[in-house]
């Protein structure tokens, strides 16, 4: 991935332009919040899928299987929150990681009509033979930060993620 220019070069302004005063002219893709998040998920997915390799979890599936282990007996629509991921997503992923023996469905104690998802040992394993994988993805998607910047990028990203959580 190339280097993405900075805003504060010189260039051509709407008026040298003969656009003066158009939106779409001074409209800049890099001091766009959501753009800038989408280009770095893009480079995240991106050095995940070289750390992980083709036979490991995909990114949505980690989520959930790290979620699943940490919050045991989540409802789905705990999960659904923890992970960000959609209720019918969360479903067929679940059916597609039970199927694969890597959770295990088990009746929930509140509702006997209703189950939980568990992770199963298999599944505890396989989380754990990629965690280094996993934590080095974030690492090299940090490397560009000093370690106060990372901290003040992570608590900025988690009141954005939060906030939606209202």
């Amino acid at each position: 991935m190339g280097e993405i220019p900075a805003t504060n070069k010189t260039v051509a302004s709407p008026a040298m332009n003969g656009m003066a005063g158009d939106p779409l002219a001074g409209f800049t893709l890099l001091e766009q919040p959501g753009h800038l998040l989408r280009r770095s998920q893009q480079r995240s997915a991106d050095i995940y899928a070289e750390e992980i390799g083709t036979e490991g979890p995909t990114q949505p599936q980690f989520a959930l299987l790290t979620a699943i282990f940490q919050h045991p007996g989540a409802s789905q629509v705990d999960l659904v929150r923890h992970t960000g991921i959609d209720r019918s997503t969360v479903a067929e992923m679940a059916a597609r990681l039970v199927k694969r023996g890597l959770l295990r469905r088990e009746r929930s104690g509140d509702d006997r009509r209703a189950n939980t998802l568990a992770i199963s040992p298999t599944g505890e394993s396989w989380l754990r033979d990629y965690l280094p994988a996993a934590q080095r993805t974030q690492q090299r998607l940090l490397d560009p930060l000093t370690e106060a910047e990372r901290m003040q990028l992570i608590g900025l990203l988690r009141r954005l993620v939060e906030s939606s959580l209202q």
